[in-house]
């Protein structure tokens, strides 16, 4: 069986389907990922360098990416594709073709896994096995025009929805919001290993 419970994220700065956009992806927050408040006995509690409680800002960082991901997962559903298949086809719309196992690595998942994807995917012709182009042994997956499409249209719908979402908010809170999303990109990054340059300390 699938997994489910994949978050969609574009992998070309918008992070959807990162589905309607990421991949990469990634991109993905579990909805059944950590709980949406710190325990506020967590000895790892520091102070940031403002004087900022660091243990509430990633409180309030937690929950608000799980809400707004639960809330798109409702949009994500119009593609009419699992979320994990939609995951992975962002990856390949977004990141480009890969191998089985660098498409598994991307989605954090173990191979069987993905094979089950990619095959269903495969059968709903919206990827295709290729011939690796510098190993005659290997294939790579690659999504195929109508995966393109499919992909690229729940992007928009995502992309529309908090196009609306954010023409409801104050101005300040419009402004907030897009200084927010190179921010959050950045705080990505900083999770998955790549510390931060010296001028960003």
């Amino acid at each position: 069986m699938e997994t489910p419970d994949r978050s969609v994220e574009p992998a070309d700065g918008a992070g959807p389907a990162g589905a309607a956009g990421a991949a990469e992806p990634a991109a993905s927050s579990r909805a059944s990922g950590p709980p949406d408040a710190a325990d506020p006995a967590d000895p790892a509690d520091r102070t940031g360098n403002a004087g900022q409680d660091l243990a509430t800002v990633a409180s309030a960082l937690n929950s608000g990416a799980i809400h707004l991901l639960r809330s798109l997962a409702a949009v994500d559903r119009q593609s009419g594709l699992p979320r994990a298949r939609l995951s992975a086809l962002s990856v390949l719309v977004f990141g480009g073709s890969r191998t089985l196992g660098e498409l598994a690595a991307a989605e954090g998942v173990a191979g069987p896994t993905m094979t089950r994807t990619v095959d269903g995917l495969i059968a709903e012709h919206l990827a295709e096995r290729l011939p690796h182009p510098t190993d005659g042994r290997a294939v790579v997956i690659a999504a195929t025009a109508a995966g393109e499409t499919l992909m690229r249209a729940a992007q928009r719908r995502r992309i529309d929805v908090l196009v609306d979402a954010l023409a409801g908010l104050p101005l300040d809170q419009q402004l907030a919001s897009a200084a927010a999303g190179p921010l959050l990109e950045r705080l990505a990054a900083v999770v998955r290993g790549q510390p931060p340059s010296p001028n960003e300390r």
